[in-house]
């Protein structure tokens, strides 16, 4: 790689992280306005007043998990009409309905913040799917991951309540004041930027050869901006953010690098806000930027080594990425997203090297939590510090505390089983799909078109993001099976909700203790001491727990 590349690609990381940082404090502090402020705007009232829903009443935490759950299952089920509908349904572009196994996958993954498509969009889904559909799901899912994060952010403020919020004042709040303002600003600079935004539908050209080609348009970035800011990731076009129509230029590329981290690095400041220390904002941004930088610095190191037999021939590592982004704009890219939920892709993480495609793999299996999806970075990070104080207190022998709140065995039993959830989902999923003789069968047939180690990566990618809801995939896996739509389907469910009811018992039984006092044996949990703790407690327990299979698949591949 040359000198000059190299420039630019560290001018784009250093341009990123300086907008970052200007951007922290105004919108975590918005943040934490939205979610503590008192009155209700005019058009949330009207929205209260349509759905019945008294703005002032305060739910436990069983009542907000059964309004999660009861919305998120409407959305599956209207997701999954849509599907089934869509050649009745206007602008459908004369495209079929979609067949029943892939519209549940679908339905599923939207639903589940996850957007991982076993489809070519451009030909599958007509703009009444895509718009009323797949983008509504896009803000609501989003909306869904921000209240339960500020409802265990709750949980740690309130003192001996039996309450953690409205559940529907905080999805209405993180949609009319957060997503969809910034969005719509988000849209406008994509369409500056060259992002397609029409109804054209399908436009046939001459090409320079003397044939024709037929071009899909579609209302693309509007698509775009919430697919980005609410770390959703699923494209509207199957080349996703390598697409010239979603992704034009670098600049553009840059811009929607920030659209995903934006919200998810001021969470943290929200959070602070709220708890009443900034200090504690800090020290889980110190966490989570410290696992980023180091995560983005490997992936691009590996790439530009350009190991294995074929990248040494071609002189880089650029099968599977654009030009115009280099090899530091797409593993900056990669980066982004698989350290969040986002999934979306501007390279093809399936050409990487071995070990450089196994770094995107790991940001997933440590749980998305550097800086993690909207919502569910923070509540995962806050879990993990739970953890680490718990650890801690066995060290210095003292009940463990945190921000005033006894950890006692109901919290960490919540904790546990919250970071057993993702690993049971991918370890068993992955082993269904070699051990049983008939699925083995199909899968080494029809899905697995890289026999041997790299097969074994294909299919462990795909659990890793279903599970960990990101969305992004080993492109070389046909996933469009019916026992891959089942499984993945059902392990974004789980791999979303069970956890999302775990995080809300744990804000119940925080919100329900008095505050603890602080003596001289309370454990600092805003100090650098803390902030290396967290950092190897979040490894040493989420990503370490792969390890052996980790070693039968890129390891072994990029080893050998």
């Amino acid at each position: 790689m040359d000198a000059a590349a190299v420039t630019t690609g560290i001018l784009q990381i250093l341009t990123v992280l300086l907008i970052l940082a200007v951007l922290y404090r105004p919108l975590g502090d918005w943040i934490a306005r939205v979610f503590t402020s008192e009155k209700d705007w005019r058009v949330e009232r009207g929205m209260y007043r349509l759905v019945g829903v008294d703005p002032r009443s305060q739910q436990t935490w069983q009542a907000y998990a059964r309004g999660v759950l009861v919305f998120s299952l409407m959305g599956v089920l209207f997701v999954y009409a849509l599907q089934r509908f869509q050649a009745v349904l206007p602008y459908s572009l004369g495209l079929p309905a979609v067949p029943e196994g892939l519209a549940f996958n679908t339905a599923a993954s939207f639903v589940a913040n996850t957007n991982w498509q076993s489809y070519s969009p451009e030909v599958t889904m007509g703009y009444t799917v895509q718009l009323a559909g797949l983008a509504v799901q896009n803000f609501v899912s989003a909306a869904v991951g921000i209240a339960v994060a500020v409802a265990l952010v709750r949980g740690f403020t309130r003192r001996g309540a039996s309450t953690i919020g409205n559940f529907w004042v905080d999805l209405t709040r993180g949609l009319t004041r957060l997503l969809l303002p910034l969005a719509l600003v988000a849209a406008v600079a994509l369409i500056a930027a060259g992002v397609v935004q029409n109804f054209t539908g399908f436009v046939d050209v001459g090409t320079i050869a003397g044939g024709t080609q037929s071009i899909p348009g579609g209302p693309v970035a509007s698509q775009e901006a919430i697919k980005e800011l609410g770390t959703n990731g699923g494209g509207f076009f199957n080349a996703n953010s390598a697409h010239p129509f979603e992704n034009p230029t670098p600049w553009s590329n840059v811009f929607e690098i920030l659209l995903i981290l934006a919200i998810p690095v001021a969470l943290p400041r929200a959070f602070g806000r709220m708890v009443g220390d900034d200090r504690q904002g800090y020290a889980i941004l110190a966490v989570m930027g410290s696992i980023a930088i180091v995560s983005i610095t490997a992936v691009t190191w590996l790439e530009s080594l350009g190991l294995g037999t074929a990248p040494q021939l071609a002189g880089s590592a650029m099968e599977g990425k654009e030009a115009r982004f280099g090899i530091f704009g797409s593993t900056l890219f990669a980066g982004a997203t698989t350290l969040t939920s986002t999934g979306a892709v501007n390279s093809m993480h399936d050409s990487y090297t071995a070990l450089g495609g196994m770094i995107p793999m790991v940001n997933m299996m440590l749980g998305e939590i550097a800086p993690g999806g909207v919502g569910s970075g923070l509540y995962g990070m806050l879990v993990l510090a739970i953890i680490a104080v718990f650890v801690g207190g066995l060290l210095v022998g003292r009940t463990p505390e945190y921000l005033g709140k006894k950890i006692g065995p109901t919290q960490i039993k919540l904790a546990s089983l919250y970071i057993l959830v993702t690993p049971t989902l991918v370890l068993v999923g992955t082993a269904l799909s070699f051990a049983i003789p008939p699925i083995r069968s199909d899968m080494e047939s029809t899905s697995i078109w890289n026999p041997g180690v790299h097969g074994l990566s294909e299919v462990l990618y795909a659990f890793t993001s279903a599970a960990n809801n990101n969305g992004s995939a080993f492109a070389g896996l046909t996933a469009n099976t019916p026992w891959l739509n089942t499984a993945l389907g059902v392990a974004m469910l789980l791999g979303r909700f069970i956890p999302i009811v775990l995080v809300l018992a744990l804000a119940g039984s925080l919100a329900a203790q008095d505050s603890v006092p602080s003596t001289a044996g309370t454990l600092p949990t805003h100090r650098p001491q803390f902030v290396g703790l967290l950092a190897v407690v979040a490894v040493v327990i989420t990503a370490l727990t792969y390890f052996p299979v980790l070693t039968l698949g890129p390891l072994a591949e990029g080893l050998v």
